[in-house]
């Protein structure tokens, strides 16, 4: 006689799995979110499980994927030049921030090419869909609209039309009849998910779905469902503020490296040609706790704008607050500028700011980080056209930084009169120096503090 199988129970809003029912899940709180998994998991419905013969690496055929471009070259180069045919991405973000815009953008870029595009809403109507379209030229008789919400549905329309491309905005509002959960749940999603995944490596469609980001910063649904997709992207920025920066958290085509950068205007997403120029346009003339720094995305260096604030303190405790710069590393440059500079700023609240929105994490920004704070803490305003560029150790030492030589040619073409560096450049690095823009050499804080002040 077959031993009969336990049930096995999983919370609808994390994934959680346990073996008897429960009343609140125990990892994220949630009440009444526990459902029974059915015995056989319906995505392999109508899949081939035979089993395929393993083969020796050196016999297996290696074969270029024919990308085709989104027609905005700001956003192929977060994909990694251009849409492999047969990938699955996952496009993240908050409500507001553009996702569906810059969807409907690519969608009409590549319907005028004459390649088939489906376009599946489950938000919003076919007709809501239109206006946004006509408000952003978006309009082309290669791009069709569905409210289709049911994983057999979109991919029977699929299998019809024969599109190159797909997008289903979003994933929280699909479902699958197999499933016996409410839409949105983990157990749908990963369900839908996981069907669009076969049918992209089947049919050789690429499939773009859309999702949600949770309270937390996370893209609703479980973490595994990053780890089923292709492509992650990320839609960054504040909804309130005209900037947006897309990210590539995994892409298994190109860099994680890349970031697109786009403006949000009347006419769509428009692209950032000179993120340097619009990130430093607003700096204010002559202000103390102003610095620029050079940060590395990908292959783009760009120039950013360090603001610090240093001021009396009315608590028994100084605040530290960082936004764009890891807290963490604040209060170690801070103690390394009360140690090595003799700066009595332990009394003091700090802040520091990257503007614009924009998070540095590389220790290339340090010896900016440090310089606008004495210029805070001092009251004096560093050159308007010096560069900082330097990490920082402990003992006070300026540490070189990756590719440096590609963020002093930035500096130069922004027309910086100098950039402040680490010791130790290699000739190709010095060759960039003219007679009106200077590359000087430190080796430590207490140099450059008394080279700018």
């Amino acid at each position: 006689m077959a031993k009969k199988r336990k049930p096995t129970f999983e919370c609808g809003a994390c994934g959680y799995q346990t073996s008897k029912w429960l009343g609140k899940c125990p990892e994220c709180g949630a009440w009444n979110s526990f459902l029974e998994v059915p015995e056989e998991s319906a995505v392999y419905h109508g899949q081939d499980l035979s089993a395929v013969a393993p083969q020796p690496i050196s016999k297996i055929e290696k074969s270029e994927h024919p990308r085709y471009s989104s027609g905005i070259p700001e956003f192929d180069r977060v994909l990694g030049s251009g849409f492999v045919p047969g990938s699955l991405v996952l496009v993240g973000g908050e409500p507001g921030i553009g996702k569906s815009t810059m969807m409907l953008q690519v969608c009409e870029k590549l319907a005028h090419t004459g390649k088939r595009v489906l376009y599946f809403s489950g938000e919003e109507s076919p007709t809501q869909i239109k206006m946004r379209g006509d408000r952003i030229g978006a309009v082309s008789d290669n791009l069709f609209i569905s409210s289709e919400v049911t994983v057999a549905g979109i991919l029977s329309l699929v299998e019809q039309h024969k599109p190159a491309m797909v997008i289903v905005d979003s994933i929280q509002t699909v479902f699958s009849e197999d499933i016996s959960s409410a839409p949105g749940t983990v157990s749908q999603i990963r369900e839908a998910t996981t069907k669009f995944l076969f049918a992209a490596k089947r049919s050789g469609v690429a499939f773009i779905v859309v999702g949600h980001i949770t309270k937390e910063g996370a893209i609703a649904g479980p973490k595994t469902l990053e780890h089923i997709v292709d492509t992650v992207l990320y839609f960054e920025g504040e909804r309130f503020h005209a900037r947006r920066i897309v990210r590539a958290v995994k892409n298994r085509f190109g860099s994680t490296n890349e970031i697109g950068i786009f403006e949000m205007t009347a006419a769509g997403m428009v692209a950032v040609p000179n993120p340097s120029a619009v990130f430093i346009s607003e700096r204010a003339r002559e202000a103390a706790g102003s610095a620029i720094i050079c940060a590395l995305e990908g292959t783009r260096a760009i120039l950013l704008e360090v603001q610090a604030l240093a001021a009396d303190s009315n608590f028994g405790t100084p605040r530290r607050m960082a936004i764009g710069v890891d807290q963490s590393r604040l209060h170690l440059l801070l103690a390394i500028m009360e140690k090595r500079l003799d700066f009595a700023i332990q009394r003091d609240d700090v802040y520091v700011n990257i503007t614009g929105g924009f998070a540095v994490s590389e220790p290339a920004a340090d010896l900016g980080v440090c310089m606008a704070v004495a210029s805070s803490f001092l009251n004096k305003a560093l050159g308007e056209k010096d560069l900082f560029i330097g990490e920082i150790g402990l003992a006070g030492e300026i540490r070189s930084v990756a590719q440096l030589e590609k963020r002093v040619r930035e500096a130069r073409a922004m027309g910086f009169d100098r950039a402040i560096v680490p010791a130790g450049l290699r000739k190709n690095i010095k060759d960039l120096a003219e007679k009106d823009f200077q590359i000087i050499e430190i080796a430590t804080l207490k140099q450059a503090f008394d080279l700018t002040f």
